[in-house]
């Protein structure tokens, strides 16, 4: 069966848009979804790379807890720091990585939630070829915010699990 001119060129033009199509949603798949604006960056006394905040809630004597976004783009990563009272983290998307002084750096990735001890040296960041937005949650403020300390060198950044 012989097909018209017209039909083969119909034909090769949707085979053509379904391929650029593919290639869109595949592109797409590698971009967070932010759920609030990337905000301010971060100082390069607190992270290595870029890393964007986003304050949600301020600190106030009503609520006592301080709560906002920071968006790590690849390989970016807060130095080692500590909360008085504690952090608690909610992983909203990406895949990063999380360490607490003396114990193995972990991958997080979208959907989970972290703890952070009070008083105990840690860090968080993006992985190498992956950004991480997060939720951070810092409670009793009255206590104190955070203590930064020293950078993460590349080799505790880059030592798997």
């Amino acid at each position: 069966m012989k097909l018209p001119k017209l039909s083969i060129l119909l034909l090769f033009s949707f085979q053509i848009q379904s391929c650029e199509q593919e290639v869109t949603e595949k592109s797409n798949e590698e971009h967070l979804e932010a759920i609030f604006p990337q905000g301010e960056k971060g100082s390069a006394d607190n992270f290595t790379g870029n890393a964007f905040h986003y304050g949600l809630v301020a600190i106030d004597t009503t609520y006592t807890t301080v709560v906002g976004n920071v968006y790590f783009e690849p390989g970016a990563r807060s130095k080692w720091h500590s909360h008085p009272a504690g952090q608690i983290l909610i992983i909203t998307d990406g895949i990063g990585f999380h360490q607490i002084e003396g114990q193995a750096r972990t991958t997080i990735k979208k959907g989970d939630v972290i703890q952070c001890p009070p008083n105990v040296n840690h860090w968080h960041g993006a992985s190498n070829d992956v950004g991480l937005q997060q939720l951070y949650i810092v409670p009793n403020t009255e206590k104190g915010v955070v203590d930064w300390k020293q950078a993460v060198t590349d080799e505790e950044y880059n030592t798997p699990n």
